[in-house]
């Protein structure tokens, strides 16, 4: 049997991570999500995970302590974690940003929209299209 996937979320706003929730409740589709408020907390849960089930991270870029750049070009560094599907939702539409997530692995970088509506929207499709649509790799066979 397919295991669930899980939606790893690193965001340390409280409100952008419920309008997330709200986001997956919304698109219809099955996935567990999993909230870590700091790069490195996520890299620990993404580690938990790795060897048993598929997930993607939705990964803001401006947390506290361990940010998101370092996260992600430590998942992206990782063999166990590589091939998981990390999509980047910044409030920063700086051309280095996104070129920087891009050059270490990032698989997508959406600038997070500032109105309510337009943020649950977009979250919305990336659920539907890397949750509902993607082929994501298989966790490993025991």
């Amino acid at each position: 049997a397919a295991n669930s996937v899980v939606l790893v979320v690193i965001e340390d706003s409280d409100e952008d991570f419920d309008t997330v929730v709200q986001a997956v409740a919304l698109s219809e589709v099955a996935v567990e999500v999993r909230r870590a408020t700091t790069g490195e907390a996520g890299l620990t849960l993404l580690r938990e995970l790795a060897p048993d089930r598929p997930a993607i991270v939705l990964m803001d870029l401006n947390t506290a302590g361990t940010d998101g750049r370092t996260a992600l070009a430590a998942v992206k560094s990782d063999l166990a974690l590589k091939e998981i599907p990390v999509v980047v939702l910044s409030t920063s539409a700086n051309p280095k940003d996104m070129g920087f997530c891009y050059a270490v692995g990032a698989n997508a970088y959406h600038v997070k929209p500032v109105r309510y509506p337009d943020h649950r929207q977009l979250v919305i499709e990336i659920v539907r299209y890397w949750i509902g649509q993607v082929a994501l790799p298989q966790g490993r066979v025991r």
